[in-house]
């Protein structure tokens, strides 16, 4: 998520960034295909300042847990974010995992229910609780550990005349390309694709996720996708005959995550 899942690009504009996706013509990639639905739990938190060091205590606790299930091949990957733009109404931080199956991800949510994690003082002190279950099937990474990376996700809204392709013509043709090769270049260490699984809000919404290697990989991303808008200036009509840039968000996060 990541995972997980704030979503938060950081580009120039709305219209032109989405455009920006496309990847360079001389770019010889492979044949971008669907993967095996891959779902990801994400708990969001709105935790006063003055709790924060408790939160990131909880978290490395609650830590024993996933490494467990993920060393078990319950879970693929598990991380925590820190919010970095606060809003107002916002969540200030997120813990998340992702599995391979919703019945594999539910054992593990149950498993924190049952530990008594779910009630811990610095959760309970939040002002603001609400959770997420996302499903990908675009997604890649590198396996192993990252501490105190940058995650970047966009949130973007189909309109309601869009394609019932839609998040599958947008993956294909213009994210994943140019992901996997930021992912292959080192410049990234995971990225995905994420659709609700479970709908809390109104369905049509997609969220970007990649997690950076470092803060100047942000710079390299999107100078890469500035360079694709130029190289592809024909895809920007057909985008957005199919988003609705109005609803569009940016997130920027601080994450701790595992991958297996």
């Amino acid at each position: 998520m990541s995972k997980k899942i704030w979503s938060a690009f950081v580009v120039v504009c709305s219209f032109a960034m989405l455009a920006g996706w496309a990847a360079p013509a001389r770019a010889q990639m492979p044949e971008v295909k669907e993967k095996p639905r891959m779902y990801t739990y994400v708990a969001f938190w709105t935790i006063p300042r003055a709790q924060w060091a408790d939160e990131a205590k909880q978290n490395m606790a609650d830590d024993k847990i996933t490494e467990k299930d993920i060393a078990d091949g319950l879970i693929v990957a598990y991380g925590d974010d820190t919010n970095l733009v606060h809003q107002v109404d916002g969540a200030t931080h997120d813990t998340w995992f992702s599995a391979m199956s919703m019945g594999n991800l539910l054992k593990t949510l149950d498993q924190f229910y049952k530990s008594g994690s779910a009630t811990s003082a610095v959760d309970l002190a939040a002002t603001k609780h609400w959770d997420e279950i996302f499903v990908s099937r675009y997604y890649n990474w590198h396996p192993g550990s990252v501490k105190e990376g940058y995650s970047s996700v966009a949130m973007y809204t189909l309109k309601a005349d869009a394609p019932h392709d839609a998040v599958d013509f947008l993956s294909k043709n213009l994210f994943v390309p140019i992901l996997e090769q930021q992912l292959a270049d080192g410049t990234i260490l995971e990225y995905e694709i994420d659709t609700e699984a479970i709908h809390t809000e109104a369905p049509g919404t997609i969220w970007v996720n990649y997690i950076a290697a470092n803060a100047d990989a942000l710079d390299k991303v999107s100078a890469a996708v500035r360079a694709g808008s130029k190289e592809n200036p024909l895809r920007g009509p057909a985008i957005s005959s199919m988003v609705d840039f109005t609803p569009h968000r940016d997130y920027l996060v601080r994450t701790n995550a595992t991958y297996k």
